[in-house]
């Protein structure tokens, strides 16, 4: 299982919106409590592919996060991404680049604009499946 802050889903969703018609994106810090993994902040980064197919995380971005999570004692627990056309599932390219089968891969849909969707994954290899998310 998987939570997030209503508050920090609201952060995804603006950032999301602000960044159409390109991919948003971004990490997910946090703490691990047996299974499940409580996010305790969200990161905006970007898109440095400003593509609305595919997303690239900007590097020293990526690295300032990692340093803040550890300054602030969480873990890094996956990253998050919108699909502005598509649903809420990994596509193969998602899939493709998937490296850490622990990591959760967060995927916003913006394909109805009055109802996005966000669902969380496990991916290994070419199988994902959907975690449990708690948005509260």
């Amino acid at each position: 299982m998987i939570k997030l802050k209503r508050s920090d889903y609201e952060k995804i969703l603006a950032h999301a919106k602000s960044e159409l018609p390109n991919e948003a994106c971004g990490l997910i810090g946090g703490v691990k409590e047996g299974d499940d993994k409580i996010i305790t902040k969200v990161y905006l980064l970007t898109n440095i592919d400003h593509s609305n197919e595919h997303f690239s995380l900007d590097p020293k971005e990526q690295l300032a996060a990692i340093k803040d999570m550890r300054a602030n004692g969480a873990v890094p627990l996956g990253n998050w991404h919108s699909h502005p056309e598509s649903p809420s599932r990994p596509s193969e390219e998602d899939k493709r680049l998937a490296y850490d089968s622990k990591a959760s891969y967060m995927i916003l849909s913006l394909m109805n604009a009055d109802e996005p969707v966000l669902n969380s994954f496990k991916i290994t290899g070419s199988d994902a499946e959907k975690e449990e998310l708690i948005i509260e």
